[in-house]
Formats: C-alpha cells, sequence, structure tokens
C-alpha cells in the first residue's frame, strides 16, 4: 500500500538546560564529561529551571503539574506548523494517532487531547511505543486497508521526558530533552514524498532494559541499550542501503537521537558522509520519539527530488523500526 508525507512540524520549549545548569547543580558532571560521553550541549524543557533547581524533581508526581506545557499544547503547536505544511486545515484530518514514551495522562489518550485543543472531531487514539511510535504508526498505517483510512491522518509524537528525570542522577540528567514532532501523512493523496520500505522489530525480553514507571523517575542499562541502538541501527541502515543504491539519487540519515557519540559510530560503520548525516542532538538532547521526526521538521526545506532519506528509530521494549523518504518533484509550502 502507498503511504504519502504531506507535512511536518516540531515545537521544542523555550526554556533551555544548558550544561552549565546542570554543573551548577553539583552533582558530579561539567561541560567537557558530558561533551566526551554523549556529546549534547544543551536540552529544552517544559519544566521551569527554578522548579529543577529547587526540587531536582526528586517527585516526578508533581511534575506534570509544575510543567509550562502540557502535551496538548505541544502537540498543537507541531501540528499547526504540519498541517500549513501539507496544505491542509483541520478539517481535513480524519483521524489522529498519537504516541511517545511517556503519556501525559494514564486515561484519556493523549491524542484525545491533542486533537481537543486543534478542534478536530475524528477518532483519536495512541500507539504507544517510545522512542520508535511514530515509526509504529506509520507501520501500522502501512497495513491497514486503504478505503478504511480517512483521506489525512495526523501523528503525533509529544516527549517530555525531562518531567520523569531525577535532576540527582547524572547519567540522565544529561541526556534529555522534550520536544514534539508532528506529521501528516495519507494512504490515499499522493505527495511529492513517499515512504517507503517500512520494518518493524522488536524483542520483548529486553523489555526491562529500559523503564518509564508510572509514579518513578527513567531508568535504564546505559551501557546494554547504547550496544543494542547501535547494532539495531546498523543493521536496519545497511539493509536500507542495499535496498537503495545510488541510482542517480543521495541517501541521507536521520538517526534515533539519542547521543552523538552513538550516531557518529553508526556513521563510521556505515560509511556515512558528513554531509549526508543530520542531526539536532547536540543542541536539543535525545527527545524520544520526537528527536528524528524532529530533525526531518527542521531541515524541511532543504530536501530536493534527488533525495532519499532514511529515517531509523530504537527504543523500549526494545523495538527498532525505520522508513525511506523519497522526495519527488512537486511544491512545498514553505514555513517561515
Amino acid at each position: 500500500m502507498s503511504l504519502y508525507l504531506h507535512g511536518v512540524g516540531h515545537f521544542h520549549p523555550e526554556t533551555e538546560i544548558t550544561n552549565q545548569f546542570l554543573e551548577e547543580l553539583d552533582i558530579g558532571t561539567d561541560d567537557q564529561w558530558i561533551l566526551e560521553r554523549v556529546g549534547i550541549r544543551s536540552r529544552r524543557t517544559v519544566l521551569p529551571l527554578d522548579y529543577i533547581r529547587e526540587t531536582r524533581n526528586l517527585d516526578p508526581t508533581k511534575a506534570l503539574d509544575a510543567a509550562v506545557y502540557t502535551h496538548a499544547d505541544t502537540g498543537r503547536f507541531a501540528a499547526e506548523m504540519a498541517f500549513e505544511r501539507a496544505a491542509v486545515t483541520k478539517k481535513d484530518i480524519g483521524m489522529v494517532i498519537a504516541g511517545s514514551s511517556r503519556p501525559g495522562l494514564s486515561s484519556p489518550a493523549d491524542a484525545c487531547h491533542i486533537a481537543e485543543a486543534l478542534g478536530v472531531e475524528a477518532p483519536a487514539f495512541d500507539m504507544n511505543s517510545a522512542c520508535t511510535s511514530m515509526w509504529v504508526a506509520l507501520y501500522m498505517l502501512s497495513m491497514m486497508r486503504p478505503e478504511k483510512v480517512p483521506d489525512y491522518v495526523l501523528i503525533v509524537a509529544p516527549e517530555s521526558l525531562t518531567t520523569v528525570v531525577d535532576y540527582s542522577d547524572r547519567s540522565s540528567s544529561v541526556l534529555w530533552g522534550d520536544c514534539t514532532a508532528a506529521a501528516v501523512v495519507s494512504t490515499r493523496v499522493p505527495s511529492r514524498i513517499e515512504i517507503l520500505d517500512n520494518t518493524l522489530g522488536s524483542s520483548p525480553a529486553g523489555y526491562d532494559k529500559v523503564i518509564v514507571p508510572l509514579f518513578g523517575h527513567f531508568n535504564q542499562e546505559g551501557r546494554t541499550v547504547q550496544m543494542f541502538a547501535i547494532k539495531k541501527t546498523v543493521r536496519s541502515l545497511r539493509a536500507i542501503q542495499e535496498k537503495f543504491p545510488g541510482s542517480g539519487r543521495t541517501l541521507h540519515f536521520i538517526g534515533h537521537q539519542a547521543n552523538l557519540r552513538m550516531l557518529d559510530t553508526v556513521c563510521q560503520q556505515c560509511k556515512i558522509p558528513d554531509d549526508r548525516h543530520h542531526y539536532n542532538v547536540v543542541e536539543y538532547g535525545n527527545a524520544g520519539a520526537a528527536g528524528a521526526p524532529s530533525v526531518l521538521s527542521m531541515n524541511w526545506d532543504r530536501w530536493t527530488a534527488e533525495d532519499d532519506v532514511a529515517v531509523i528509530g530504537v527504543g523500549s521494549g526494545l523495538s527498532w523500526s525505520s522508513f525511506v523518504l523519497r522526495f519527488g518533484e512537486s511544491l512545498v509550502v514553505a514555513v517561515e
């Protein structure tokens, strides 16, 4: 079944967590330590800096009340950018799917809250798969009967992972940033961008390697998860390189924005040149399911009719997924 991307959008909260801010928390880290290990300089957060400074977020059950934005807020901002680029309105949207690593509520679904904020009256539900949530939504759509799917579907990945970070723990404090990404897709209406080669894999035996408890802090087996992410991303990217060789087109790579060191290793093993590797993890941190889609969004105007973009995600579950965006000739609506 054909699947088309019409527009993407993103939203980063204005509040910035710099390496200097983390150093001032006196948790045994500094700019050099962070850059050497993960290559991240700053991140964004929905939390006020004073709240983090005063509480270290030791009680994450209070974080959502302290947050400046809800997932409905950030989802609306990202979706409105995607609508403009796709040249659609809220009335065109026939389904809303949301998914993230940390839903704003246990119930109702984030998708319902976001749809209400947008004024969209359509079926809305969540499809949570942590950092691979947007990939999984696309994968599921690709398996649906086209005649059963509305003309336009909105997919949203709202992430506010800083609300589950223990800011007395340097290992997790240095990684996470908040972001929301959105995409307007269709199984029926063609666009200049076709979504090809959806893949999805998982290893539930590793379910306990990355955990966000309902009432606790994010926790992972860092070394194990890093090796898993590198291995699965390399295998996925090599499979794409074999299936989509040259032929006058340029293959670009956007990976899960876990950390720069992981991405550098993948590019070295898969021989991806610097000008074909796109990332924002240095300035925005690991934004979970929204990370790689936000890179795509931030580079929206650069892609040409000769470009293919491999987008690969990995996450808890453990899970991994990929797709290729093939850009064609039609015009896009630029967003200032």
